[in-house]
């Protein structure tokens, strides 16, 4: 939604200019342009995430009388809070900067910020109650936010340096010159890997971590945390009174159980895979693998191993379908010089059972070795795409993967990486869109050609009378 603003503006920005040179009767034509681009515009400013500051200075900022249940502070009122603070305040600002965070999250899930029965994770308040400064803004403007980074860096004249723990420590920061210091932090509750309270508890621990280094080096700051996108969405209240009716006593739905990836370790995690049901099926009869995979301390993973090019993940069951049956998934790590860079690509998907051993060539999870691989549905089932093709035909083995996120190569902790998708960019969806706009720009096109067509009559005969001659006198 944020990229859908941002081009908005500057579709918006242009389109007036343009508007400005162009003669009267070709601003009709730019006119619905230009509204929907604002419209767009306006549809991503209706979001609002929370803004923290603090500061290791005394009495930058006022208390915000105007802040109030429901109140949206704008890019201009942003302005005149930061303001004092980058003027008289310290000229060492870090910004804190999370993809998602919601007012919400502060109070949804207690001990992460602010609960000071758990100390670990008071990192957060600490800093704002022993802070000189500190102001809290529940809601601000999206755009205010969006244009925060360009904000301070044109106030204090010095690039954002992006930074972590390790390079902070390296760095040695000057009380008298002016630095912005970006420290991005994750929140990954829609990847369904890891929940938002463990995220959210890692990030308290980072911003403690970075305070506890600039205090240790005596360095004045500044601090902002704040967000991309809010991680919750409001409810709109027009589209509940118009279309789904009374809401005050119904059930809200239960979200789905979210489960930790199961890990494959050496010396350190090798291999991680996921999915949100994980299905198996021998003659016809369906076996849910799903609680006994997933969050299992006890998991048998004999016959797993790794290297730099080959990996493989061996899931061995006890009593399934009355015998022990494993599933091994192995993948290939090559080198392609076309690309210049290693790709991955799952061989094949075993199933050992009774001495006898069933493959499903998977040829299509693949992807770049730095990426992780998910798929919504990785399954033998012609309803669910039949990824997973049966080397012998029929097959009595059938599986279905559903949410599926496997990696096997250049994992760092228990956290997938970025995910190549095996969802295409043209769905169905769209190609019906872009079909229905050729055709009706087609008939758009027609007509106006046969409009400009038209030509006036150069003769105005009188069809039912008597025709005119005229006589040729010599």
């Amino acid at each position: 939604m944020d990229c859908e603003a941002v081009m908005a503006a500057m579709v918006a920005g242009r389109m007036q200019a343009r508007m400005r040179r162009a003669p009267a009767n070709w601003q009709v034509q730019w006119l619905p342009l230009l509204l929907l681009a604002l419209a767009v515009a306006a549809a991503a400013a209706e979001q609002q995430v929370p803004l923290v500051l603090w500061s290791s200075d005394r009495d930058l900022w006022a208390p915000a009388a105007d802040i109030h249940e429901g109140h949206i502070t704008s890019d201009m009122q942003l302005s005149t809070y930061l303001d004092p603070a980058l003027e008289l305040g310290p000229r060492n600002v870090l910004l804190f900067l999370q993809d998602k965070l919601s007012i919400e999250d502060f109070t949804a899930y207690g001990g992460v910020f602010g609960n000071k029965q758990d100390s670990t994770f008071s990192n957060l308040e600490n800093a704002l109650e022993l802070a000189p400064s500190s102001l809290v803004l529940p809601a601000v403007d999206w755009y205010a936010v969006s244009t925060l980074t360009t904000y301070l860096q044109e106030k204090l004249g010095a690039s954002p340096l992006h930074v972590d723990l390790a390079t902070l420590q390296e760095l040695k920061l000057n009380a008298s010159l002016p630095a912005l210091l970006l420290i991005r932090l994750p929140y990954t509750a829609s990847s369904g890997l890891m929940a938002p309270r463990e995220v959210l508890t890692g990030n308290d621990k980072v911003i403690g971590q970075v305070l506890s280094t600039l205090k240790s080096e005596d360095v004045p700051y500044t601090a902002a945390l704040t967000a991309v996108r809010p991680s919750r969405v409001a409810r709109d209240v027009a589209m509940v009174a118009g279309g789904l009716g009374r809401q005050l006593l119904q059930k809200q739905p239960v979200s789905a159980e979210i489960h930790p990836p199961v890990s494959y370790n050496d010396t350190a995690p090798r291999i991680l895979f996921w999915a949100q049901n994980f299905s198996v099926a021998f003659k016809g009869h369906w076996e849910d693998l799903t609680p006994i995979t997933f969050g299992v301390q006890d998991l048998n993973l004999t016959g797993s191993f790794w290297n730099d090019s080959i990996a493989r993940l061996a899931l061995t069951y006890e009593q399934l379908f009355g015998t022990t049956v494993t599933f091994r998934f192995t993948l290939v790590n090559r080198f392609y010089p076309v690309s210049a860079r290693h790709w991955f690509t799952m061989e094949r998907l075993e199933i050992h059972s009774n001495g006898s051993v069933v493959y499903f060539n998977v040829s299509q999870i693949t992807g770049p070795s730095i990426y992780s691989f998910h798929c919504q549905y990785v399954s033998s089932l012609k309803a669910e795409g039949s990824l997973l093709v049966p080397g012998t035909q029929p097959s009595l083995w059938q599986m279905s993967l559903q949410d599926f996120q496997i990696q096997a190569f250049n994992v760092t902790g228990e956290q997938f990486s970025y995910a190549s998708d095996c969802a295409g960019f043209f769905s169905p969806g769209i190609w019906m869109g872009l079909l229905t706009s050729l055709f009706m720009l087609f008939i758009f096109t027609y007509g106006l050609h046969m409009i400009l067509s038209l030509k006036t009559m150069d003769r105005f005969d009188y069809h039912k009378g008597p025709s005119i001659t005229l006589t040729q006198i010599v």
